[in-house]
């Protein structure tokens, strides 16, 4: 019986091409409506059933009510970035590129549909494929949960292609899956001072935002340093302050705006709070009025234990036991994460890194490239992990 990479190999040139059509004909978050068609057209071939969802997503089920479930997660969406990558197949949408892998994803996930569609009968489960739009604006996943797809999902399952992470790289064949933390959650707060206006000669008759906003500012670190944990990593950046209109008029308003990091929940909990202390404390020295508005981005993903020791194997399986290559989790941030609040998981980071060919790039840069010969085990290890989850005794129980 040919093995799981063999079955891949043999759709090597179906899995690239694929990847390639979406490559040039990139679509931004919510906008993935030839994606879509596309996916739709290969789904149908394979006779694989399917729902729309959310915008421009696609739910696929395979052995529909036959055992457990495992669900297969790939986004879809590309950036606006101009490509300046050398390469055949360059974006034909000026502006737009799929500068982050979301194209090899998509590509590696329909090659594993296709792979489960010719043995679905030895399958002893049922498979669900999520195709998600927008994991860039952190709303596709949520947009699947919301459909149902994850109603009655036993365990999930994603991966992304990466090339270096803090001085560790992930060539080509080998893989990273590590149990616990993995990527940050993120949130994004709004804090708006607001006083009263008056002439810079008498700032006594007015009650200005800027000077206080400044000192919050400089006072925020002081939060992550004596209300978090130490051993907790966590991040607030400014990335935005403004206020004022003109030299001599006191500033009725000064607003800031923070990107926030972390892994913890009780560390997001700490943070959320003494933002909301000291940005009131503050106002209330100088006189005046604040309005906190924290929104939440992404979530922290969290590699669940069991699934993850599962996973290794299955990865051992496709790469060899000797290509697992471990980096130190990220402060970066997915959407995979709304799909991990309801049923165990993991998720995946798949080598792609190769110098002869300037697969050197972090992604989002302009000249990000990914290794084609990667494809072929990302969609292996899609199969493989199934396979082995179902055939396991948590797949039978």
């Amino acid at each position: 019986m040919m093995n799981i990479l063999d079955k891949a190999k043999a759709l090597d040139r179906y899995i690239v091409e694929f990847r390639r059509d979406l490559h040039r004909n990139p679509e931004l978050s919510g906008k993935e409506v030839r994606t879509q068609e596309r996916l739709m057209e290969e789904l149908s071939k394979l006779g694989i059933s399917y729902r729309k969802v959310g915008n421009t997503s696609l739910i696929a089920t395979l052995n529909e009510g036959k055992g457990k479930v495992v669900a297969l997660r790939a986004d879809t969406d590309a950036l606006p970035v101009l490509e300046q990558a050398d390469i055949d197949y360059k974006s034909e949408i000026e502006g737009l590129a799929h500068a982050c892998g979301h194209d090899a994803h998509t590509a590696m996930l329909l090659g594993a549909a296709r792979i489960l569609s010719e043995m679905k009968d030895e399958i002893p489960g049922e498979v669900r494929f999520f195709f998600q739009e927008g994991e860039e604006t952190f709303t596709g996943a949520k947009l699947i949960v919301q459909a149902g797809g994850m109603e009655g999902v036993d365990v999930v399952f994603g991966m992304h292609v990466f090339t270096f992470f803090k001085g560790v790289y992930l060539p080509t064949g080998t893989f990273d899956l590590t149990p616990g933390y993995k990527m940050a959650g993120c949130d994004t707060i709004f804090v708006k001072f607001e006083g009263v206006s008056g002439h810079g000669s008498a700032p006594n008759l007015a009650k200005d935002t800027i000077h206080p906003a400044a000192l919050f500012v400089t006072d925020l670190q002081g939060i992550v340093t004596k209300n978090v944990d130490p051993q907790q990593a966590c991040v607030l950046n400014v990335g935005r302050f403004s206020g004022g209109t003109k030299a001599n008029i006191i500033s009725k308003y000064a607003e800031v705006d923070i990107s926030m990091r972390y892994f913890d929940e009780e560390a997001r909990e700490a943070l959320h709070a003494g933002i909301r202390r000291h940005a009131q404390a503050i106002a209330d020295m100088y006189e005046i009025k604040v309005d906190v508005d924290i929104q939440e981005s992404a979530l922290s993903l969290y590699n669940d234990e069991e699934v993850s020791l599962l996973a290794q194997e299955a990865g051992y399986k496709i790469f060899g036991a000797d290509k697992r290559v471990e980096f130190a989790r990220s402060m970066g941030s997915e959407d995979m994460p709304y799909y991990l609040q309801h049923a165990p998981g993991c998720y995946a980071f798949l080598g792609i890194y190769n110098e002869d060919i300037e697969a050197i790039y972090f992604p989002h840069h302009e000249r990000f490239k990914v290794d084609e010969d990667a494809l072929k085990l990302g969609a292996a290890y899609h199969v493989q992990f199934t396979l082995d989850y179902l055939n396991s005794e948590a797949g039978k129980e």
